[in-house]
């Protein structure tokens, strides 16, 4: 994945604070990610782990007292760290779209479903109000909405949670965007829908060839939809592989323990595995590795300094002393 400058995007040491009164918090701290061309990359993790934060820094959506305060952004080639207000206005919706989590906080609740994505549409794509009208049914259409035609017209409200997803992803891909960004589509939808979901999203990558930048807790939507992951934890890269590496030769305590919590079918009774601790204070993080006060494999020297990232097989980075030198075991 480091070959991939010339892939949809490229983050190169992206590093995003927030300037509170109680201190500086580096909600990303070095983050270097790359999405290729027609690919869905995921980025997951706790809540609190800075994944958002990543996102929001690509679109140049980070509110006060947060500022990007180093690192570069590119988009095919373009820096979009030195793009004005404006052009970043043209770039959103346009070449970047973004799916949110709650579609119903997300679309406004005095328009109907039809208008919000023709807006889209008329503002980016530079079409007629008939001509906006026709593609925004083909695409209701396209993104499997029953009756485009009839929920052109249907408010927010008169929506189920399904269907009000699928119009966010219509307004997503409506301007055939280079990137869509994904934060937790399905949190808020049951398994029968999230699996609808994920498949008309992949579906619609293959179609359009759209990069999809997933942004997840879920390890089971990871498995489903992405072709690369990286894993944050507390504003760092801590493990990134193909989604296939990642799971048959897990490296990271981090990322077993998030593999570790899945239920499965077939497992034995009992309560299921958990991480230890919580997510640390942004403002007050523990000296060397960030998840040393919660890993069972800490040695003395964990907590001492902070380990790099270690390559342990092509593709496959690990932010861990106990994989340096690519031994599963090793020491540092």
């Amino acid at each position: 994945m480091d070959t991939a400058d010339n892939g949809t995007l490229s983050i190169k040491n992206l590093s995003t604070h927030f300037f509170t009164r109680r201190g500086i918090a580096a909600a990303v701290d070095d983050v270097t990610l790359f999405i290729p061309k027609k690919s869905v990359v995921g980025v997951v993790g706790e809540s609190g782990c800075g994944k958002s934060v990543t996102a929001l820094s690509v679109l140049r959506l980070v509110s006060r007292p947060g500022r990007i305060v180093s690192g570069s952004v590119s988009l095919g080639g373009e820096d979009l760290l030195a793009k004005s207000p404006a052009e970043m206005r043209q770039i959103r919706g346009s070449r970047i779209s973004m799916i949110f989590q709650e579609p119903m906080t997300s679309l406004n609740p005095v328009y109907t479903a039809g208008r919000q994505v023709m807006e889209a549409m008329m503002i980016h794509g530079g079409t007629g109000k008939a001509e906006a009208r026709d593609r925004t049914v083909e695409m209701f259409r396209a993104v499997g909405i029953p009756e485009p035609e009839r929920r052109f017209r249907a408010f927010p409200h008169q929506l189920s949670g399904g269907l009000r997803q699928r119009v966010m992803i219509a307004m997503a891909m409506v301007c055939r965007p280079s990137l869509m960004i994904a934060d937790e589509p399905t949190t808020a939808l049951d398994v029968t829908i999230e699996a609808q979901i994920l498949h008309l999203m992949k579906e619609l990558q293959e179609t359009f060839g759209t990069s999809i930048m997933m942004i997840t807790h879920n390890m089971g939507v990871v498995a489903e939809i992405c072709d690369y992951v990286y894993v944050m934890y507390a504003g760092k890269i801590v493990e990134q592989a193909g989604v296939f590496e990642l799971f048959d030769d897990t490296r990271h305590p981090y990322t077993l323990g998030l593999l570790g919590s899945i239920p499965r079918h077939g497992s034995p009774k009992g309560r299921l595995l958990g991480i230890p601790g919580t997510v640390p204070s942004l403002l007050d993080l523990p000296k060397g590795c960030r998840f040393s006060p919660r890993c069972d494999r800490a040695e003395r020297y964990c907590s001492e300094r902070e380990p790099e990232m270690y390559e342990v097989a092509p593709g496959h980075k690990v932010r861990c002393f106990h994989c340096s030198g690519g031994s599963k075991g090793g020491s540092p």
